[in-house]
């Protein structure tokens, strides 16, 4: 099995859904489909038990996601120490973002690379579900994600930015004949959300409930910010975003409408404490001397 194969069958291992695989990977889905029928024709056997609606490892492919898994990780390892090893580095600080204001944050990943030409900084958009296992599993090495995160294996670094928050209806919406609204309003409408996340995590972003006890209904599962735009100009629900969103994704199909009940969503970077290293340290030093961007 060819390294890109391993690395195939591994993402939609995680996955579970050849779509989110091939976005992941930058390939094609007809890709991913053509290795995973090369790996099971090569094994004898089915990898994975798909229909029409689902996909789920079967127990053949459990055991050799188990056994693929740390043989891979070691792989990659070998050849990034060899391709840094080259280019001079002698470690890579992998960063993976929520927010999608990455320019604006650009004076931090700057501030960092200009400190430590030693270190290569890595940046990559975050993928919707289950959030912190990125970090667990050691495919990333800091989350940039809104807080609080009150997970024990994590830790909080310090404050990169806090945003107001805004509600992206679609253009012709009944909420558009307001110039701003309250969440006790939004109520009345769908929300979307990512699963599985803890819930007090998915609370901070969109609440369970309005000041005045009211339920919200965040019933709309998403897996990607496509999803979220593409169910929003439908009308099929309304979004909670941090203001930031309207300067980068301004749309024809949506309007953006300041809430005026919330507080501003505050983002920061997050790591496993136990693996902890220099380089993380380093990035929380920056983002401690540069402090947060400007209201």
């Amino acid at each position: 099995m060819e390294l890109r194969d391993i690395e195939i069958f591994l993402t939609l291992a995680e996955e579970l859904h050849f779509g989110r695989a091939a976005e992941r990977l930058h390939v094609s889905v007809a890709r991913v489909s053509q290795a995973i029928k090369k790996q099971e024709r090569a094994i004898g056997a089915e990898l994975f038990a798909r229909n029409s609606h689902s996909v789920r490892l079967a127990p053949l492919g459990e055991q050799l996601r188990d056994d693929l898994r740390q043989l891979h990780q070691g792989l990659a390892q070998s050849l990034e120490r060899a391709r840094l090893a080259a280019r001079g580095k002698t470690g890579t600080l992998r960063v993976s973002l929520f927010p999608l204001n990455v320019q604006e944050l650009r004076r931090y990943w700057e501030t960092f690379r200009t400190r430590h030409p030693q270190w290569e900084l890595r940046l990559r958009q975050s993928p919707f579900q289950d959030p912190f296992a990125q970090l667990r599993n050691g495919e990333v090495d800091i989350l940039v994600t809104w807080l609080p995160v009150e997970e024990p294996d994590l830790t909080m670094g310090p404050l990169l930015f806090a945003d107001p928050r805004v509600l992206a209806v679609a253009d012709d919406h009944a909420l558009t004949r307001w110039s701003s609204v309250s969440l006790e309003a939004v109520s009345d409408f769908r929300h979307v959300m990512a699963d599985p996340a803890p819930g007090y995590w998915k609370d901070r972003y969109v609440p369970e409930f309005t000041p005045k006890g009211r339920s919200i209904d965040r019933t709309a599962v998403v897996n990607s910010l496509q999803d979220i735009f593409m169910h929003t100009a439908l009308g099929e629900t309304v979004t909670l975003f941090p203001v930031h969103v309207t300067r980068y994704f301004p749309r024809p199909d949506i309007a953006y409408l300041p809430v005026n009940d919330m507080d501003a969503l505050p983002y920061g970077p997050v790591w496993l404490s136990a693996a902890e290293n220099d380089m993380i340290r380093a990035f929380a030093r920056v983002v401690g001397d540069l402090g947060p961007l400007p209201g």
